[in-house]
């Protein structure tokens, strides 16, 4: 089964359904990340000062998980005096540029942030990054997963990456901004553009988004593709029974310049990273964020905690089903095959990974993580939306998952930099699908 098979496969199967079983690993703190005297090479009687470098996508000061993700570092330094974990937080584009460039010279970091499928391919086949089967099994690390999960970073039998998280795409929105413009959640496509004409009438701000940070656009025009075609387009262009040109990818063209042009968006989107375009909504000052599941917790520690609640992606013109998802299998935790400190790194990676769960769970960040969570969200102060969120997720009846997760770079890049421009220009959706299909073929491998 080719890569690109399997990986519609899984989204198909809906191996991104949420599991909230009981994992007894996966909730106590571990003592240890690993065996008595790892994390340490002895030098004589003195063990040797080393640093590891830990390359992340937690940047946001508002993001719980960066406040997670020190604490765990901060103990694991404790626990072994000799090592230093070198913070290097990156936004999500920032840190893929930066990976390519550390790639390109061999220079990549002891742990670094790949995402699944499609997009670390190069990574594992350039061999840059080391198998992490030994360390998975050690401390029944391998069973905090969720069924399948992992799966989207193995090839040929080899795990490569750890995931963070599991997610699905929907639309928050904040009920007082709502209330404000006097309109109602939408149940379809076409109303949704009427909400945001209503809102925009009344000076509220309708939707954000980080669009500096291309993958935004996409992950909610793919939305739109999926209700206008059904699961499985791109796999059905690669089977050569569509291209780009067919009439369900021109319409969700269509459909998201309608968005746009309504003026959903603020000024200047193309300008907002991702946290950005993300605290306008955590403050306030918009109505409605598309994004994936794992907004939820940063969210919740903003000021309009309390105020916000989730629908599901529409319809479009009567078209697709909204329990199909966005799917998100999250970007992992990788670590450097040419790392200096290999096993001390494992070591390290090991403990992050058997405290995230329960760290993340504490901090109210748990909702889409990729481990299972062994306790009770309402009874640990988890708001009315997350809840919600988490219901979301018995929903699920299929999907797909992100472009550049399916596609190659070349056909990925162009898809990404021409749905961009539908920010800042109107064009041709028939054109915009031209684009993409002399890009495909112009990047397909032979």
């Amino acid at each position: 089964m080719t890569t690109m098979k399997r990986i519609l496969k899984l989204a198909l199967t809906g191996t991104l359904a949420l599991s909230l079983a009981a994992c007894g690993a996966a909730n106590k703190p571990a003592t240890t990340g690993g065996t008595e005297g790892e994390g340490a090479k002895e030098t004589g009687s003195k063990p040797q000062n080393i640093t590891i470098t830990f390359q992340n996508i937690y940047p946001d000061p508002t993001d719980p998980k960066q406040g997670m993700l020190k604490k765990i570092v901060k103990q694991y330094e404790e626990m072994h005096p000799n090592v230093k974990i070198e913070l290097d937080s990156l936004n999500t584009d920032q840190q893929k540029l930066k990976l390519k460039t550390q790639a390109a010279s061999k220079e990549v970091p002891d742990i670094t942030i790949v995402n699944p499928a499609a997009q670390m391919q190069p990574f594992v086949e350039a061999g840059l990054l080391a198998p992490l089967n030994d360390m998975v099994e050690k401390n029944g690390l391998k069973d905090t997963f969720q069924e399948g999960i992992l799966d989207w970073y193995t090839f040929d039998g080899n795990l490569y990456a750890l995931s963070d998280g599991n997610n699905i795409g929907l639309v928050y929105y904040n009920k007082e901004l709502f209330e404000q413009g006097g309109v109602e959640v939408p149940t379809t496509f076409e109303e949704m553009i009427e909400v945001v004409k209503a809102l925009k009438a009344k000076g509220i701000q309708p939707m954000a988004i980080g669009e500096k940070d291309t993958w935004t656009g996409s992950f909610l025009f793919m939305n739109m593709l999926l209700r206008t075609n059904g699961p499985g387009f791109l796999q059905q262009v690669v089977d050569g029974s569509k291209t780009f040109e067919d009439p369900a990818f021109i319409e969700a063209v269509d459909a998201f310049q309608n968005l746009v042009q309504a003026g959903a968006f603020q000024e200047g989107a193309t300008s907002f990273d991702y946290n950005a375009g993300e605290n306008l909504f955590k403050t306030g000052k918009a109505a409605m964020y598309y994004m994936g599941s794992w907004a939820t917790g940063g969210i919740e520690a903003s000021s309009v905690d309390g105020k916000v609640g989730v629908f599901k992606f529409p319809t479009i013109n009567g078209k697709g089903n909204p329990d199909e998802f966005m799917l998100a299998p999250g970007s992992a935790f990788a670590i450097s095959a040419n790392s200096k400190h290999l096993e001390e790194t494992k070591d390290f990676l090991n403990y992050f990974m058997l405290n995230f769960p329960k760290e993340a769970f504490e901090v109210r960040g748990a909702v889409g993580i990729a481990q299972k969570v062994d306790g009770d969200f309402k009874a640990a102060g988890y708001s009315d939306m997350a809840m919600e969120v988490l219901s979301m997720f018995k929903d699920v009846k299929g999907g797909d998952i992100a472009f550049d997760n399916t596609m190659n770079s070349g056909t990925a890049q162009v898809h990404l930099t021409s749905i961009q421009n539908l920010f800042v220009q109107k064009k041709d959706p028939a054109e915009v699908a031209k684009e993409h299909q002399d890009g495909y073929e112009s990047n397909i491998k032979k």
